[in-house]
């Protein structure tokens, strides 16, 4: 099997080297980019599995390398920022941003995000082609086997990861489920580092479904409300 292709996407010639040069020890192959358009066209060119991608790029950000990536094909898409600000990460999740890291960042930690989003692909895919119907929350439709989701009739469109864990709520509407357990269930990591991670993808989500159809239990988790 051939290895997975990344594209890391950096103007900073040193930290795209580091981190290409270790994804590469890795075993993945590797593709760069230091700025938005050459980004956009490597993408038409190479079609990597997955971006690590800044946001600060020259000719224009990481948010417009996003749009126009995500709009010709989905593509799994680890952000890079250095404001660690709610505003700019809900921005890049609107975008289709799967996940981010905040900079400075150890090397360590974007090899283990880049492994748990391709494996987040692949569990994607084995559960639309076993997915035995869609699921149905008052006037919440989801679709695992479509990854197509419907509000009172009208589609919503949802990033990968809004739908992954849209799909994980509904699995069990009512049921509050802990931070820690979406972490492990949506974004497959083992560990509770990315809390935050979690409930800004939440708030994101919310924005779209509305605001009062996941509820919040304070210093647990969250639950999908059967009605709004």
């Amino acid at each position: 099997m051939s290895p997975c292709t990344v594209l890391v996407v950096e103007d900073d010639r040193v930290i795209n080297q580091a981190v290409a040069d270790r994804l590469r020890a890795e075993g993945y192959a590797v593709v760069q980019a230091f700025d938005g358009p050459s980004a956009v066209a490597e993408c038409s060119r190479s079609r990597p599995d997955l971006l690590v991608l800044d946001v600060m790029l020259p000719g224009f950000d990481g948010h417009e390398v996003c749009r126009r990536v995500q709009a010709e094909r989905p593509v799994p898409v680890l952000m890079l920022t250095a404001r660690d600000d709610e505003a700019d990460i809900l921005v890049g999740l609107g975008v289709g941003a799967d996940d981010y890291l905040t900079k400075p960042f150890r090397m360590r930690e974007v090899v283990a995000r880049v492994a748990a989003l391709l494996r987040r692909v692949e569990r994607a895919s084995q559960l639309a082609s076993s997915s035995t119907g869609p699921l149905t929350i008052g006037d919440l439709t989801v679709d695992p086997g479509t990854r197509r989701v419907h509000l009172a009739g009208t589609e919503v469109r949802l990033t990968p990861t809004e739908f992954d864990l849209l799909v994980c709520l509904a699995r069990t509407p009512g049921q509050v489920l802990t931070r820690d357990r979406l972490l492990a269930d949506v974004w497959d990591w083992a560990d509770a580092s990315g809390t935050r991670t979690v409930d800004s993808h939440v708030k994101a989500l919310r924005a779209k479904i509305g605001a009062t159809r996941v509820r919040t239990v304070h210093g647990v988790g969250y639950a999908l409300e059967p009605e709004a």
